[in-house]
């Protein structure tokens, strides 16, 4: 049985005070499944995040992670610096990241790379943008996707956690089905087993795409997905409660 993971990808939003308002109110909050709860607060407040997680079950995580040690690299932000503020995982080449920023298959590797090293957990996002799917190339994109962000990872492999995110779903309200999401989730887990065999049956594999309170139910429902990447719904207590208490 793989846990279930529940991370929250707050993007740019919340101050460090907003934060550590919305943890304490985060932190009231029930969780049945038992799932893993992660909190992805922006770089600048990760500090005010990790302090106000004392204590607390709710794992912290970082939107982004340089794949080197350091350097003349202006406004990024190394691993062993994100480790040393208390984080525990990172979110790796999300589709903003992607889009906006340039990042590439090969360098969301090196970020892997750079994150396991120092000891962080990768969230690493994969996913199709709507021309792509409506051309029926969704797996291949996808499984492509993976296996160039997976590349060298090794024995290393059941740190990683990888986050199905189809593009054209993320912020427009639009949900993948759940045997869509289910079925791209296989193909990715299927990518998985054919470079690192059985322990793709152990990687954890989120659904990102416009998840709330209303789809989390039946998204969760199906065998392929372990969890979610929530965007809007995570920046509130209340709506991240009906996500996590799925």
């Amino acid at each position: 049985m793989r846990k279930p993971m529940i991370a929250g990808n707050w993007k740019m939003n919340k101050t460090p005070a907003e934060t550590k308002a919305l943890i304490e109110d985060l932190k009231k909050l029930g969780n049945k499944n038992g799932a893993d709860v992660v909190v992805c607060p922006m770089t600048v407040s990760l500090a005010a995040a990790a302090e106000a997680l004392k204590g607390s079950e709710i794992h912290l995580g970082a939107q982004n992670v340089h794949f080197a040690d350091h350097g003349a690299y202006t406004g990024e932000c190394n691993a062993a610096s994100l480790k040393e503020l208390g984080v525990e995982y990172v979110i790796i080449g999300h589709s903003e990241r992607r889009q906006y920023f340039g990042e590439t298959d090969e360098t969301v590797n090196q970020r892997v790379l750079a994150a396991l090293a120092a000891g962080l957990k990768p969230i690493v996002c994969v996913g199709e943008v709507l021309n792509e799917r409506q051309q029926g190339i969704t797996n291949e994109i996808v499984c492509k996707q993976t296996k160039v962000a997976l590349l060298n990872v090794g024995e290393q492999i059941e740190n990683v956690i990888v986050a199905y995110e189809p593009v054209w779903a993320i912020g427009t309200g639009l949900t993948a089905t759940p045997d869509q999401a289910n079925e791209t989730i296989a193909a990715i887990r299927g990518a998985i087993r054919d470079v690192f065999g059985d322990a793709a049956d152990r990687v954890r594999i989120l659904y990102g795409g416009s998840m709330n309170a209303k789809n989390a139910h039946d998204l969760m429902a199906q065998p392929e997905i372990d969890g979610g990447l929530i965007g809007g719904a995570s920046l509130s207590a209340e709506k991240f409660d009906g996500v996590i208490n799925f």
